[in-house]
Order: C-alpha cells, then sequence, then structure tokens
C-alpha cells in the first residue's frame, strides 16, 4: 500500500509526539487512520506538502534513501529576488555546515496555481519582494532546501515539497490522503 498525503503546517512526520511531556503538536494520527503504514522520508513541521506513506520497507527505502537519488520537487517562496548567479551557484551545489550539497535543480516560477492559504499565513514585509523557486534534490540533508536558500542569500518564507518522482501533490487539499498505485 502506499498513500499521498498532503502534509499540512505543523503537523509532524510521525504518529506519535516524543517531544514533551503534555506537548499537543499534531501528529500524522489525526489525519490517518490506516494500520501498519509509515513515512517514506520525513518533511519538517514547518513545511508543507507531499509526504508518501507505506506498508512496504522494500518500497519505503527506495523512495527515501538517497542513494537510489528518487529526485523530490519543492515550491520555496523565498525573501528577495534571486540573480541568475546565485541561481547558478545552488545548480552546482553549497558548502554548508555538514558538507557540500549536490547539484541541485532550480528555476524561478510563478507563484503555483491553485495554491492553498497557510495557517498561520507567513510573514510579508512591504519593502521586501520575494518569489517562488521550484528546487529539485537528490539527496536529503536535514532542512536541505531552507539552509540551501539561506547560503545564498535569500532566506525560505514558505516551503512546500510538490513531488516524489512521479507522484505528485495534484489534487490533494492540506490534511487530504489517498492511496495511489505503486
Amino acid at each position: 500500500m502506499l498513500i499521498a498525503f498532503n502534509k499540512p503546517f505543523g503537523v509532524l512526520s510521525q504518529f506519535t509526539d516524543k517531544g514533551t511531556e503534555g506537548s499537543a503538536r499534531p501528529t500524522l494520527s489525526a489525519f490517518i487512520d490506516v494500520p501498519g503504514v509509515y513515512p517514506a522520508g520525513r518533511l519538517d513541521k514547518d513545511s508543507e506538502g507531499l509526504l508518501l506513506l507505506t506498508d512496504d520497507g522494500r518500497l519505503q527505502a527506495r523512495i527515501a534513501d538517497p542513494k537510489h537519488k528518487m529526485e523530490k520537487t519543492y515550491w520555496a517562496q523565498v525573501e528577495g529576488i534571486p540573480e541568475e548567479a546565485a541561481l547558478e551557484e545552488f545548480r552546482k551545489g553549497l558548502d554548508l555546515k555538514d558538507g557540500r550539497t549536490r547539484p541541485a535543480r532550480v528555476r524561478a516560477i510563478d507563484p503555483p496555481s491553485g495554491l492553498w492559504e497557510r495557517d498561520p499565513p507567513i510573514r510579508y514585509r512591504k519593502s521586501v519582494p520575494d518569489c517562488w523557486l521550484e528546487v529539485g534534490l537528490r539527496e536529503g540533508k536535514n532542512r536541505q532546501v531552507r539552509r540551501m536558500t539561506a547560503a545564498i542569500g535569500h532566506p525560505t518564507l514558505r516551503l512546500i515539497r510538490a513531488g516524489i518522482g512521479d507522484w505528485t501533490l495534484d489534487g490533494l487539499a492540506p490534511g487530504e490522503w489517498r492511496e495511489i498505485e505503486t
């Protein structure tokens, strides 16, 4: 079984919250009541979008393990308008504190169509423009897209994973899920 889930902002990519006692952070269990499925990879609580869940360990490894080089596609709303030179640095790979990233695919895009409002909304600054980037990665360092956009001087305001391999968010509102063919 394979499930595509549109993870809302603020939801943990796990079924239980192992944080501090009394913590009331929302988890996958508030949305998905299917026994025996587990996330294939992670999406931090400050990010939204496609999370795949499966009951097949081999499929989970193929999706999540960077050695299989399955591309993950993200839409990043960033502060400012990156120049082409900054995007070219991004494409070649950047030096982060935990090492150099692999080359990444990046391009400026129009705001994604059909995009839902985020709750809570991002912070807007009247004096600072923003733009959307489409980013394709074949590795999975912790908070990598956010760290890469910051490294080129354009912090991420909103991050949405739009696709994993050939699987996409198409037709899923935040908090919705569907079973998909493998």
